[in-house]
């Protein structure tokens, strides 16, 4: 009997557990029904604000782009859209001294030569389109770069520390100064932003060798130098990866030979023969270090000069970030400082080729931002402010003389009706503005030549040096004959007075003035002059 009670009582309570069991079933998944929209809504939340975040850093770089109306470099012009005008247009442009020479690859002005043969086959080649869409094709770019970083950051740490690593990027002034021009120097800090998103990093999500190998490789053949910063990502990469020889057969070697072949391609059918630029580049700049002809400094001058006026005010935030961020960033700091010691090796040196490291020293500096408590109002103040003075000054007031004056040419290609007579000598130095990709006409033009000795003379001069030794008397000479004068000057302010006599004698008349820098320097000056040659009974309409 207590058996069977047993018995009945255990089966009693048994299905009261079984009917407790199916009523906390139920509950689970009305449970989990009712929870399933608050997921969803994350993910649309997450969305509209990846939406949100796509469309602004887009809209900024955009303005980024009509904000930037300066004068950086000559290459931003010269070995891109120069290049890009001459494949589009063949009957006239100008290639430099570099290609002649095949010390440049025609894989970056491709890009824009692309551009401007649909623009051309739409019937839209306007000299303005010309100038402003291969921009907002970098602008674009340089945002989607951005985007990568912050996602990086947000894999690797949190939205906070994204977030302020993002506030950096976007407020570094000479991001904003570089982002959206055409230089060879942007392309790589974006191949690199973009192959780093992939690189194998403890935390991240989207790690890739063979897209990440990819970026380096392309990065490597529009500008050879872009593998210097990588050099240490790639030796940490290849110290830490198990099955060394499967990442070197299966990806480093095919992605490798897939690019350099493609790049040999293009190079032969422009070149007309088998030319591996790349190795021109590095011989030329590395090896035998001829860059010095355009100008040396001192060893030191990219850490006392170079990397503080690049960094600007966020230098005492990576300093401090330095000291906060987590071991593994450390890498980071190695390809900085790696990359400054190579540079440093070199006597020509530039503000634009330590660009590429920029983006890494964000990260430390948002790293400093995210740890400041009391500070933080002040410093985030005291960076977006400096750096927004900063920015729009060199956007929009340092040397963009040289940009106005290219529009006066414009005016003077098609508004002039005795324009088969017109002709400009710009007695600049050399490739001091642009040229045809900014006039779209075949207007004849001349510029002082300034080609580096690749034959070793000790008393080598190019044009532009024997015209500032004595610019009256080269013009004397040069211009022997009235009907070789050109019709139109371009000059800087500084050299008014000492051609003087060659203006006043040739019945020039100055028509237009452009403002250029507050900082005038030796051959340069704080405006730009066009004069105009007035003949009696022959007065150039404009």
């Amino acid at each position: 009997m207590e058996r069977d009670d047993g018995g009945g009582g255990g089966l009693f309570f048994r299905g009261l557990q079984n009917r407790s069991h199916e009523k906390t079933k139920l509950r689970t998944r009305k449970s989990t029904l009712y929870l399933s929209p608050q997921k969803s809504t994350g993910r649309c939340g997450d969305l509209s604000e990846n939406i949100y975040l796509v469309l602004f850093i887009i809209a900024l770089r955009i303005c980024n782009c009509f904000l930037v109306q300066t004068s950086f470099v000559p290459d931003e012009y010269w070995q891109s859209l120069e290049v890009a005008h001459l494949l589009n247009i063949t009957n006239y442009g100008y290639l430099t001294w570099e290609w002649t020479e095949r010390l440049r690859g025609y894989t970056y002005p491709l890009i824009f030569a692309s551009i401007y043969k649909i623009l051309h086959l739409l019937g839209k080649d306007s000299v303005h389109l010309l100038i402003w869409i291969p921009r907002l094709a970098q602008a674009l770019l340089s945002a989607i770069a951005d985007l990568r970083l912050y996602s990086l950051m947000k894999q690797l740490e949190n939205q906070q520390v994204a977030r302020w690593v993002f506030f950096c990027q976007l407020c570094s002034w000479f991001t904003w100064y570089c982002c959206t021009r055409t230089l060879t120097n942007t392309m790589e800090t974006v191949l690199t932003i973009i192959a780093l998103f992939y690189y194998p990093l403890e935390g991240s999500k989207s790690m890739n060798s063979v897209k990440y190998s990819s970026l380096v490789a392309l990065a490597f053949i529009i500008r050879p130098t872009a593998v210097i910063p990588w050099i240490p990502l790639l030796f940490r990469h290849f110290w830490q990866e198990q099955r060394k020889l499967d990442l070197i057969l299966h990806q480093f070697l095919p992605v490798g030979f897939v690019t350099l072949s493609l790049s040999l391609i293009i190079d032969r059918i422009f070149f007309g023969q088998w030319t591996l630029v790349q190795y021109n580049f590095l011989k030329f700049n590395v090896l035998q270090d001829l860059g010095s002809f355009y100008g040396s400094h001192p060893w030191h001058w990219y850490f006392s000069q170079g990397f503080p006026a690049v960094l600007g005010t966020h230098l005492p935030f990576f300093i401090h970030g330095c000291f906060l961020a987590p071991k593994r960033y450390r890498i980071f700091l190695v390809t900085v400082l790696w990359t400054l010691l190579v540079y440093s090796m070199l006597s020509h040196k530039e503000f634009r080729f330590i660009y590429p490291v920029l983006p890494f020293c964000m990260v430390f500096c948002g790293y400093s931002l995210n740890n400041l408590k009391t500070w933080k109002k002040p410093a985030l103040s005291f960076l977006f402010l400096s750096n927004m003075l900063l920015a729009l000054y060199t956007g929009l007031v340092h040397q963009r003389g040289t940009l106005d004056v290219m529009t006066n040419i414009q005016e003077l290609s098609y508004n002039n009706t005795n324009i088969s007579s017109a002709s400009v000598l710009m007695m600049m130095p050399c490739h001091s503005t642009p040229y045809y990709s900014h006039v779209h006409y075949p207007l004849p033009m001349r510029f002082l030549q300034c080609p580096p000795d690749l034959t070793g003379k000790t008393d080598y001069l190019v044009e532009a040096d024997m015209f500032y030794l004595n610019p009256l008397k080269w013009l004397y000479m040069e211009f022997q004959n009235d009907s070789q004068l050109p019709t139109h000057l371009i000059i800087f302010s500084v050299l008014e007075e000492e051609i003087s006599p060659f203006l006043i004698s040739n019945n020039y008349e100055r028509t237009a003035v452009f403002f250029h820098t507050h900082f005038p320097e030796s051959r340069t000056g704080s405006h730009i002059y066009v004069y105009e040659r007035k003949l009696k009974g022959k007065l150039n309409q404009r």
